[in-house]
């Protein structure tokens, strides 16, 4: 999913985009192999399997990792802030639709998932924008570590959710809490210190053209793979 941008930039980098579309392909792989193990239609434990979970992680840490990175790379003449607004207000509206839809349509809501981290991340990542290398990357450690080392049931409480530092969260499909998925989008901002990132010209391959348009593609693809799944099992083709 792409991050609310700083600035609109007239050329792209265009390996960028093609690594949210690889993370995009690998997202929709996962989520159509959860959705067959959800319709019973296989025995893969796709939720909870040890190998799936990791599948799973690498994916969302991809996500928040070229969030980052983008959201550094918009804001390298400064943060625009109509831009930033502008880009934020669609992600987490798209983020509420969410909620709204996985609240209707499956047994545990999401109530702050990827799209929701990325919409608060992008906020909370501004500080760190002009912050030292090694601040970055020494904040992002404690927040990747501190959650396998201390919970407290203090952070129970549903208002502290997105925090990550609850023991025993309730259950749902989609939780990246800022303790410790907020260390990737740092880890993102960072890595546009060192990381060669040549613009060029808008690149037009398929991975691109699914890079720059991985909020809406986000939004439809579960209702497609959904749809497509109902009218199999209706007809009798699974």
């Amino acid at each position: 999913m792409a991050a609310p941008m700083a600035a609109t930039a007239p050329q792209r980098v265009a390996w960028i985009d093609r690594a949210r579309g690889i993370a995009l392909c690998a997202m929709i792989v996962y989520h159509f192999c959860f959705d067959l193990s959800l319709f019973g239609l296989t025995p893969w434990n796709v939720g909870g399997a040890p190998h799936w979970r990791a599948f799973a992680i690498s994916i969302a840490g991809s996500f928040l990792f070229l969030a980052g990175l983008s959201l550094a790379l918009a804001s390298t003449s400064g943060v625009n802030r109509d831009a930033f607004l502008r880009r934020l207000a669609m992600v987490a509206g798209a983020a509420a639709l969410v909620t709204v839809g996985t609240w209707a349509a499956m047994p545990y809501p999401v109530w702050f998932g990827i799209l929701h981290a990325i919409a608060l991340f992008s906020v909370l990542a501004l500080p760190f924008l002009r912050a030292p290398t090694w601040a970055i990357v020494l904040t992002a450690a404690v927040i990747l570590i501190l959650p396998q080392v201390w919970q407290s049931e203090v952070f129970s409480s549903p208002l502290l959710y997105p925090i990550g530092l609850d023991p025993t969260p309730g259950p749902t499909f989609d939780y990246e809490p800022i303790f410790p998925w907020f260390a990737p989008v740092l880890l993102g901002v960072a890595a546009r210190r060192v990381l060669p990132l040549p613009r060029s010209a808008m690149a037009t391959d398929l991975l691109a053209r699914m890079g720059r348009h991985s909020l809406i593609i986000y939004l439809l693809h579960q209702p497609i793979l959904f749809g497509l799944l109902i009218a199999a099992t209706r007809l009798g083709l699974v």
